[in-house]
């Protein structure tokens, strides 16, 4: 996909949908500033949903296509779950792998797109939960980070298997009980981001979405850094609040409870010192553009 390939031929232009055309007139394709601050001012790239109303995924989704740098050279691989009901309503490519093959799909993926366009960037990002990324992902998942594939993975952590009634999952936290998991967990969270440190991932960065600038930065550093270095991960907390037992309106309450002093979402951050030089580079960049934006548009 291109910027290119969403124009309206001049012939077609009067029966195109209007969703279609304020996709292409208003959305915020070839921005390289575009984030989330955009929601609510311009064409979004996810219209609706069929998640459960209330459902943290659903702001995740919104903050993450808000923030992509550039969405119309971007491809999704996601995976069984919540979060392949979504993609269908979204506006960027996107391949629904098997379910904890999608580190391998990427992988595949990424390469071709190499090959196919050997003078244009092409980003590569895997959306998927605990379950495919941790589970019965976490082979086909480590393996690219020790094949340092050059690409972006992200964990929507909800702590169990939502989409199928509450199972444990490895990122489930310790005592919890659920409608499948009647026993407890008898075992500590899986630390999944010190694993990727491990493994290979230049930048990691473990957060709630209840921040959406955290959201934001953290998601185009990762992307940034894949592009020149390898592998990076977000580990996402959007907790299930059917599962847990909250009502639609406490998903927010929930998170800023786990990021909280103490808690198990406490945001942070891992990355070389290589990486770190990099983003400082990168920020100044930003900086210069928007300072030379905002003199032109004062002129």
């Amino acid at each position: 996909m291109s910027k290119e390939k969403i124009d309206i031929c001049e012939d077609l232009a009067d029966i195109m949908p209007p969703e279609y055309q304020q996709l292409v007139g208003d959305a915020t394709y070839g921005n390289p500033d575009r984030g989330w601050k955009d929601v609510g001012s311009s064409k979004e790239l996810i219209d609706q949903h069929s998640l459960c109303a209330g459902c943290p995924e659903s702001i995740a989704f919104r903050y993450i296509l808000a923030s992509l740098p550039a969405p119309e050279d971007t491809v999704f691989v996601g995976s069984t779950g919540c979060t392949s009901l979504v993609f269908p309503h979204v506006s960027v490519q996107n391949i629904h792998s098997l379910f904890g093959n999608q580190n391998a799909i990427a992988s595949g993926l990424h390469r071709a797109l190499k090959v196919r366009f050997p003078d244009k960037t092409k980003d590569v990002v895997v959306l998927a939960g605990d379950g495919a990324t941790v589970d019965i992902g976490l082979d086909m998942t480590l393996q690219s980070w020790f094949r340092q594939e050059k690409f972006t993975t992200i964990c929507f952590d909800n702590e169990l298997y939502a989409n199928t009634g509450g199972q444990e999952s490895g990122l489930m936290q310790r005592g919890f009980v659920s409608k499948m998991a009647p026993v407890g967990k008898l075992f500590d969270k899986v630390r999944l981001p010190e694993i990727a440190r491990e493994s290979g991932c230049h930048y990691v960065a473990c957060l709630t979405v209840s921040k959406p600038n955290r959201v934001e930065k953290a998601l185009k550093n990762a992307i940034l850094v894949s592009r020149e270095f390898g592998p990076t991960f977000l580990q996402l907390y959007t907790p299930c609040i059917l599962e847990i037992g909250k009502q639609s309106m406490e998903g927010l309450d929930e998170m800023k409870d786990a990021e909280s002093i103490g808690g198990r979402f406490v945001y942070k951050e891992y990355m070389t010192d290589e990486v770190k030089k990099f983003l400082k580079e990168k920020d100044d960049e930003a900086k210069a553009r928007k300072k030379a934006a905002k003199a032109a548009a004062k002129g």
